[in-house]
């Protein structure tokens, strides 16, 4: 390739990484926030009773349970773990 065209997609794949963060990085975080805290939300009505908020009954969760069964140590230790208000912030 000549230098030129190197050059060219040096400050192409810039100018993407400049336009991705003005335009749509915040955006991308949000909708990341908001799938985590549903996902929160889903894994303690069908789970709750594992921290003692029983909500649905059993049945209905023990057939959910294959589905969620890779994400409930990571679900405990965040629903345990202690909160600060600098937490909230960012």
């Amino acid at each position: 390739m000549n230098t030129w065209q190197t050059r060219l997609q040096n400050y192409r794949r810039i100018l993407g990484g400049v336009f991705y963060g003005m335009f749509v990085h915040d955006m991308v975080r949000a909708a990341t926030r908001t799938r985590g805290t549903l996902e929160h939300l889903f894994i303690l009505i069908t789970f709750g009773d594992l921290v003692g908020v029983p909500i649905l009954p059993p049945y209905y969760a023990m057939r959910l349970l294959p589905f969620v069964v890779p994400e409930i140590n990571g679900w405990r230790r965040r629903l345990l773990r202690e909160r600060d208000i600098v937490d909230a912030m960012f």
